[in-house]
């Protein structure tokens, strides 16, 4: 006889099951999913056996009935950030309508699963978003929830291995409540007191936890070059400089040496890394002397393994002086703050630089100019080559290859210098808490890299979806329909160790 599940749970705005994989480690059913992006839904029911095709807004209406959605225990949903209309007085629910939030507060409506488990952008507890946010938490209040007024705040980056965490900063907002109607306040008139903050938030940034699964282990610092994250000495890499389809471009490799050239230059005539500021090339050509110059700057070319390399500085003419340009006062304080941050380095080191632009071809066709631009961000890294680089619109950012910044579902893969190539599919799934027996079946990469941008990470809501649990304990086991109880006895059976466990153990349902 199968073994009753833990819980129920519907998994919204799926993606590829982040959500999922979590709730089935805790020893929850998936009874409803739904993922609009073909693609994603594909993946979803090729590693969880359970379809996902659909469209929220064909099934969740509390107008036209909640169709296809049946009654469930627990309610998963990293949905999309859409505005809220300003316009009018109205609140709550009806001015949730137009939006997808809407969808699922009239799920909430329909059958009041004890526990709701929503993610979102950091972004949506901004000040442009204040509306929105008071919307969604007065909208669960007048159905009955136990919420924080204040948000969760949480990235995976801040948990130890052991605990599930990965070397991600990925800070994400969740919205956790509990279905519990004798708890929510209100006035003397019937109505909710939207004013009261409610319980206190299950996770924030500021949480540290032990290092290591002894209880007198030191607290876990990600940044720490003693205990904290190192992608180069972790389980996310492959320890492979060949990774098809990850490989640099020619050029793309001669962004890198070229700025790596500018790092080791100074460092050498200064004793000390690059500064923190963003170093512009352009606007070192305000120098008139400098911008003379470089009017015949050769290009490079390649040698026989196809590699740029620089030029020779033979035809170079040094000019005799330079002349430090004036800073327009109507620019911006932070732009004239990196001009005369820039102004000052070209002024001390112009000997050096100028015959480095000169053999880099800085200011060919071969640069455009985003790539003549660098963002040092890697503190005392000896060279750029050792770092973590993005190809960003405002420059190469560089990094320490500590914990990598947040997979982004469009562009800017993350480099890893040491090993000269993009982090590769299998990498970014790893960073998003998912086994290695996790599959893409029959999809392209940039479909892959797309759903880790969009995705939730594993080890995330597991801490958030626990933490949630035991906060709220007293509320579920006075759960009068019964399931409370097991929740909370789901969430103290299921330690993190048993997730990482579980996890490891998928076997996806297509094989």
């Amino acid at each position: 006889m199968p073994q009753q599940p833990a819980f129920r749970f519907i998994d919204l705005f799926a993606g590829i099951g982040g959500f999922h994989a979590v709730m089935k480690a805790f020893g929850g059913e998936c009874v409803y999913a739904v993922e609009i992006d073909k693609k994603a839904a594909n993946v979803y029911e090729a590693n969880w056996g359970h379809p996902a095709h659909g469209d929220i807004t064909l099934d969740a209406d509390d107008e036209l009935g909640i169709m296809n959605v049946p009654a469930h225990d627990v309610l998963c949903a990293g949905f999309p950030c859409q505005p809220f209309s300003k316009s009018g007085a109205q609140r709550g629910m009806d001015e949730a309508r137009g939006t997808l939030f809407f969808n699922i507060a009239s799920i909430i409506k329909a059958h009041h699963p004890a526990v709701v488990l929503l993610e979102n952008v950091r972004n949506l507890i901004g000040p442009r978003h204040a509306h929105e946010w008071d919307v969604i938490i007065q909208t669960l209040r007048e159905e009955g929830y136990n919420v924080s007024a204040r948000p969760a705040v949480f990235s995976p980056h801040l948990l130890p291995e052991h605990l599930g965490g990965t070397p991600q900063v990925r800070e994400r907002v969740f919205i956790t409540a509990t279905y519990a109607p004798q708890t929510v306040p209100y006035l003397p008139n019937g109505k909710v007191d939207f004013e009261v903050e409610g319980p206190r938030p299950v996770a924030n940034m500021t949480d540290r936890f032990p290092a290591k699964e002894t209880s007198n282990a030191p607290l876990f610092d990600p940044g720490s070059k003693d205990n904290g994250w190192n992608l180069l000495d972790g389980s996310i890499l492959t320890d492979s400089h060949r990774v098809p389809g990850c490989d640099l471009t020619p050029v793309e490799t001669l962004w890198i040496d070229a700025w790596d050239d500018f790092t080791l230059l100074m460092r050498e005539r200064t004793g000390e890394p690059l500064k923190g500021f963003p170093y512009w090339a352009d606007c070192w050509l305000d120098f008139p002397e400098a911008a003379a110059a470089m009017r015949r700057a050769p290009v490079p070319t390649r040698d026989d393994e196809g590699r740029y390399q620089p030029t020779s500085a033979a035809d170079f003419k040094m000019p005799k002086k330079v002349t430090r340009p004036a800073i327009p006062s109507h620019l911006p304080a932070w732009k004239q703050s990196h001009l005369r941050r820039n102004y000052d380095m070209f002024e001390a080191h112009w000997r050096d630089v100028l015959p480095w632009a000169w053999r880099w071809g800085i200011y060919t066709d071969l640069f455009p100019a985003s790539r003549r631009k660098a963002e040092w961000q890697a503190q005392d890294a000896k060279r750029l080559w050792d770092t973590v680089m993005h190809f960003r619109p405002s420059g190469i950012r560089a990094k320490r290859p500590t914990y990598l910044p947040a997979l982004v579902a469009i562009t800017q893969t993350s480099i890893v210098g040491p090993l000269e190539r993009r982090l590769s599919p299998r990498e970014t799934a790893r960073l998003q808490g998912l086994p290695d027996t996790f599959v893409f079946p029959n999809q392209p990469d940039a479909a892959t890299y797309k759903q880790m941008g969009n995705g939730v990470a594993v080890g995330a809501v597991q801490h958030v979806f626990r933490e949630h649990v035991l906060r709220d304990e007293a509320l579920l086991m006075a759960d009068p329909a019964g399931v409370g109880p097991r929740i909370v006895a789901a969430a103290k059976d299921t330690t993190p160790a048993k997730v990482v466990q579980r996890l490891a153990e998928h076997k996806p349902a297509c094989s």
